[in-house]
């Protein structure tokens, strides 16, 4: 089977908010499902295990869901999701709220928020998946929500190595043309019919993951 197939399947795209050691941290899931609406409601959240907010999660049992809409910069798609929280503030630049109970909300153009409690874990190998209550939340609805395809459509996002979601760059290349410009981060493929790559300022970065141009590589 071709794992590209499973890009057919539907997804949203969140920022999963943690806290450790009394420091927020978040970052980008898109394996996220709602499994009860009788209060209080429930979700499933699966997330790569070895990953900080991972352990952060499992330590504190609490996490906020921020859902990620339209809107949303891809810029900070990019911070939350393709930069470990271990060693770095990645909510230095991103605004946010942290709520009484220590862990951080987005702010940036996302729809709405919740609050969870974790009830039951899953050890799936590489994946743990977090079976949660809703505690709290926001009261109303903002924008659209954004999916997964909107985003590998028209933000040319992908996900990053070791993600649920993961596909390897070279599967997800646009082979419409003679060659493609590939970040060598987070696999986002440059193609402009009208302004080719090597008239890209020097200053240009990838609007995904805004590593500089010179992390780009040619591929035929």
């Amino acid at each position: 089977m071709n794992p590209a197939v499973l890009s057919n399947l539907s997804y949203g795209m969140y920022a999963i908010g943690s806290s450790c050691d009394g420091n927020p941290n978040a970052c980008i899931a898109n394996s996220v499902v709602q499994v009860s609406s009788r209060s209080p409601e429930k979700v499933l959240v699966a997330l790569t295990k070895d990953t900080h907010s991972c352990k952060a999660i499992k330590a504190s049992g609490l996490f906020t869901i921020s859902v990620l809409s339209t809107d949303t910069p891809a810029s900070v798609i990019g911070a939350l999701g393709l930069v470990s929280g271990e060693h770095t503030d990645k909510l230095r630049n991103i605004r946010h709220k942290v709520l009484t109970e220590g862990v951080p909300v987005i702010k940036e153009n996302t729809c709405c928020w919740f609050l969870c409690k974790v009830i039951a874990t899953m050890d799936l190998g590489h994946e743990v998946v977090f079976a949660a209550e809703i505690t709290a939340g926001s009261d109303v609805s903002i924008g659209t929500p954004m999916t997964y395809a909107y985003y590998r459509s028209e933000m040319h996002g992908l996900s990053p190595k070791g993600s649920p979601t993961y596909i390897p760059p070279e599967n997800t290349f646009d082979r419409s043309s003679g060659e493609s410009f590939v970040c060598s981060v987070c696999g986002y493929v440059y193609k402009d019919p009208n302004f080719s790559f090597e008239e890209l300022q020097d200053n240009w970065t990838c609007p995904v993951c805004k590593m500089p141009k010179k992390a780009f590589v040619r591929r035929t």
